[in-house]
């Protein structure tokens, strides 16, 4: 009888022995996890165009940090309406293998939000971006990080947070870090509304990333900005999977193709920015609502492995070239 148990125990350290050399030291692993709760402010979209303060908040967020010697370059992720999500976790291993720290933002539990899907209002359209910039603030006093090598990759309404983030203005108004981002990478933002000096950015490269089958957030009033900014000398590209859907680097939706019936867009509107930074519907004349009609429901999220693996490779490319990583 104890022989057995010997040898049960002998195979069972034997195959423990085997997973762990399967396991460690691989190069994509995080070396160290840090959390930070750190302060911030919900504000109206009013409040913060005007640059008026709003109710104090607290939320949160997790540095990861790669193998190998500091000071690291790094990447800062906003999220969607969905909050932190899985389509993290990929850009976390990717970008920790090349030597790059990230910063995964959650801007929702603190606030007592799970989502904002289909209760858009509950969240002012550009509050990410005043948390985008304590997220900058923490990174750019850091001991392992390059305050001149951080750069900012949001995904939906994270996406256009990462898109306005790079406005002049909203910087002069909210950013009181000291640095500025590198190089802001949004995916399938929304680019319906029109802000006073939208054409005015700081110097990084802004490199955004749509799906051709987005009917969440149609890449088209994205493609008409982005030539509005060209024109005004800004360093903008813009790249379009045709087959992409909302959410096509989200690797649980690979091969899906998923309605979400009771999920607000904004993407048939036309907003522009009015008086005392009260945003506006062009159709009716009257200031901007999620109940107005030109509000839908229903749009597709889905995943697309083709569009994904491409979308990795540039975006990684150009954090590398940004970084001086090459």
């Amino acid at each position: 009888m104890q022989f057995k148990m010997i040898a049960a125990l002998a195979m069972f350290l034997a195959g423990f022995g085997s997973a762990m050399a399967e396991t460690v030291f691989t190069p994509d692993m995080t070396v160290r996890e840090e959390i930070y709760p750190y302060a911030t402010q919900t504000l109206s979209d009013e409040q913060f165009l005007t640059g008026s303060a709003g109710k104090a908040e607290q939320i949160g967020g997790i540095l990861r940090l790669p193998q190998g010697k500091g000071p690291f370059p790094a990447v800062v992720f906003m999220h969607g309406s969905s909050g932190v999500g899985a389509s993290i976790d990929p850009w976390t291993r990717m970008l920790n293998e090349k030597g790059i720290a990230t910063f995964t933002i959650d801007s929702l539990t603190g606030r007592g939000f799970k989502q904002l899907g289909d209760k858009q209002a509950a969240l002012g359209r550009l509050n990410y971006i005043v948390d985008i910039y304590g997220a900058l603030d923490i990174l750019a006093h850091h001991d392992t990080i390059d305050p001149k090598r951080i750069g900012l990759l949001g995904f939906s309404r994270g996406g256009q947070a990462a898109l306005y983030a790079s406005m002049t203005r909203f910087n002069d108004l909210w950013n009181t870090s000291g640095a500025r981002f590198a190089t802001y990478v949004p995916f399938y933002p929304n680019c319906v509304s029109v802000y006073k000096d939208d054409e005015k950015l700081e110097a990084g490269p802004v490199r955004i990333f749509h799906g051709g089958a987005d009917d969440y957030n149609e890449p088209g009033v994205c493609e008409a900005y982005v030539e509005r900014l060209k024109k005004a000398g800004a360093d903008i590209e813009m790249t379009i999977y045709p087959e992409g859907e909302h959410g096509f680097d989200v690797p649980t939706l690979f091969g899906k193709s998923l309605q979400s019936k009771t999920a607000q867009t904004a993407r048939d509107c036309k907003i522009e920015e009015g008086e005392n930074g009260i945003l506006m519907n062009l159709e009716t004349g009257k200031p901007f609502s999620y109940e107005d009609e030109c509000v839908v429901l229903g749009p597709h999220v889905g995943g697309n492995a083709a569009a994904a693996e491409a979308s990795y490779a540039a975006t990684i490319t150009h954090f590398m070239n940004t970084f001086g990583l090459n």
